[in-house]
Order: C-alpha cells, then structure tokens, then sequence
C-alpha cells in the first residue's frame, strides 16, 4: 500500500524519485503545472514529449527529469469536467493509477502529484481530492506518495480530505 503525505509548495521544487505532470493530451506543455514543469525543466523536455505522440486522457507516458531534481516526469492527462455524465470520475482515477504503475515500472520510490484536472479542467475539488486519495492508498505497491499542492484552496481541501484539518 502507498503511503500518502500532504504538502503545500512547488512540486517543480520536490527532490525525489518522479513527479507528475497534469499534462494535456499533446503533451506539449501549456499553463499551470504543465507550464511550469516544462520551464523548469528545460528545452529537453519539450523534444523528448514531441517524441512520444501525445497521451489519451486516463494513461501515462514517462520522460527524464532533466533540470529538475527527479529522475523522472509522469505525464497525464486528466479529464476535463463537463457535468460529470462523461466518464470524468474513471478517467481520473485512471489518471492516478496508470501514473503509479508508470513509477513502479521505472523503480521510483517517491513520487509527487499535483491536483490534476482542478485547475483549468475545472474538475470540482472535493470530488477530486477523494478520487486522488482514494486511488492512491489503494495501490498496492511500497511508495512514498506526496501530494503537493500549489494553493490555499488545494492544500485545505487534500488536509481535510485525509482528516488533517
């Protein structure tokens, strides 16, 4: 099983093993996390995604880290909500789920998520902060999860969402 901390800050600053990328369907980079990590990163990162033909929303594809201080960059796309009626919730989780099975297939042992799909997704917050967590302490693998949220709002909602607040 997975065990899960909660962080405010930058995930572009998190030293370990792999992050993940709330990444768009291109995997082009773009605004928010995916905008961030892709300067963060460097040039490399842009060449390196334009080689693997984009990602289906609910899968994952994985890159080197290069400037950043992980070996690796999980790509996922999340969904982007409509109304709910659109697979949203499944594809989330997948989003969660096929990143973990992304880190283990590249022996990581620390890996960091953003909220993924909260931001200009709009996925409703609550909803996918118990998605999130419930995908993640379900997994059955020995990894030392990390969810790092970038605002107030995130960071209030994952705490109350595993009992912290």
């Amino acid at each position: 099983m997975a065990y899960l901390k909660i962080v405010h800050g930058d995930i572009t600053q998190f030293h370990g093993d792999a992050i993940v990328n709330a990444a768009n369907t291109g995997l082009l980079g773009g605004g928010g996390v995916d905008g961030a990590i892709h300067r963060a990163a460097g040039p490399e990162l842009d060449i390196a995604c334009r080689k693997l033909g984009g990602c289906p929303t609910g899968e994952a594809k994985t890159t080197p880290g290069f400037n950043l201080p992980v070996k690796y960059i999980i790509h996922t796309p999340g969904p982007i909500w409509r109304d709910g009626s659109f697979e949203e919730a499944k594809l989330l989780r997948s989003s969660y789920v096929n990143s973990l099975k992304q880190a283990v297939a590249h022996d990581c042992h620390t890996v960091a998520f953003p909220s993924i799909s909260t931001g200009v997704y709009r996925y409703p917050l609550p909803a996918a902060t118990q998605i999130a967590i419930d995908a993640i302490r379900s997994f059955d693998a020995p990894l030392d999860v990390t969810i790092v949220c970038w605002d107030e709002p995130t960071w209030e909602a994952f705490k109350q969402a595993v009992g912290e607040a």
